[in-house]
């Protein structure tokens, strides 16, 4: 049994309450949105707590929708935010910090990234996250025999109450309306969220002090049709069959984009830069997972079913 106290920024996220849930220790809960199981906390700013004698702080606090906000948005929380929560760490004298990362820190390329790869980002996103971590290894560099920091890099995380990629996958097919863009064969990192923070707990007891990075995704990857086609099944839905040429998908969600700014309305499903996202391959190896001995407890087709079991079969959401 996991007997640390923890603090976890960014707990009323998707990530977060999965992670909440599955913790044994005494959790001390912040987040920027309020609600009744969360402290208020803003780490864009100087953090103030009244909590003693914590031992670990997971910094899941982040914005990283992408396309979605300003650049200056992903800098100013996700950089002052790493260079807070490592203060308060200072402060507080606590000496292990799990940091949520992104694949997004590789760039946008179809040759394979592991862990060694050199990162270049290509978005405001993926280079405040790599800065982030730089601030986080900063942190760890000044007591290296004392301090832990693992800093995970998880694909696509998918699970009930996400909101997110998958799910707008999922509707789109439900209704018909989705068609590979410009290619079947792209290959999408991902992870299942219990995976991902059963992962975590596990990490922060196992590793010794030291800076530990790691790839969070499925390895062998999947390809976007075999994802639609594992969907299609679980759930019952049809799966799509076919592809639209990719130039033509460009222009149409340019004019539905140009369309959205005349009448003040916003389409981010199919926003220009996201379209261009699912016609490029995230090709992350997550072997170095394997090598060190963690192993995901769902394939990919059984991740689909517990979380169609989740949401009583009624839908992905």
């Amino acid at each position: 049994m996991n007997n640390n106290k923890t603090i976890i920024f960014g707990a009323e996220g998707f990530i977060g309450k999965h992670l909440a849930r599955r913790l044994n220790s005494e959790i001390i809960s912040y987040d920027i949105k309020p609600n009744s199981n969360s402290n208020i906390c803003d780490i864009r700013k100087q953090i103030r707590t009244n909590g003693n004698e914590i031992n670990v702080i997971y910094n899941l606090a982040a914005i990283h929708t992408s396309p979605g906000h300003e650049y200056s948005e992903y800098f100013n929380t996700n950089i002052n935010g790493a260079e807070n929560v490592c203060d308060y760490a200072r402060e507080k004298n606590i000496n292990t910090i799990l940091f949520t990362s992104s694949i997004a820190t590789y760039g946008t390329a179809e040759d394979v990234k592991t862990e060694k790869s050199l990162p270049l980002p290509t978005s405001a996103y993926g280079i405040s996250k790599l800065v982030a971590e730089e601030i986080h290894k900063r942190w760890q560099s000044e007591k290296p025999n004392d301090r832990k920091l693992i800093i995970l890099r998880p694909g696509i995380v998918f699970g009930q109450n996400e909101k997110g990629n998958f799910t707008r996958l999922y509707k789109s097919m439900k209704k018909g309306h989705f068609l590979y863009p410009g290619r079947k064969d792209t290959k999408k990192a991902a992870i299942y969220v219990k995976d991902l923070v059963r992962l975590m707990i596990e990490m922060v007891e196992k590793e010794n002090p030291g800076i530990h990075l790691y790839n969070n995704v499925y390895t062998p990857i999947h390809s976007i049709e075999y994802i639609c086609k594992t969907i299609a099944k679980v759930t019952g839905i049809k799966e799509p069959k076919f592809t639209v040429p990719a130039s033509i998908l460009k222009i149409i969600a340019n004019s539905i984009n140009s369309f959205g700014k005349i009448i003040g309305k916003s389409f981010n499903g199919i926003h220009p830069d996201r379209v261009k996202k699912l016609m490029i391959s995230t090709n992350i190896n997550g072997q170095k997972l394997i090598d060190h001995g963690y192993n995901l407890q769902y394939s990919f087709a059984e991740a689909i079913e517990d979380w169609w079991d989740d949401c009583c079969h009624s839908g992905l959401y």
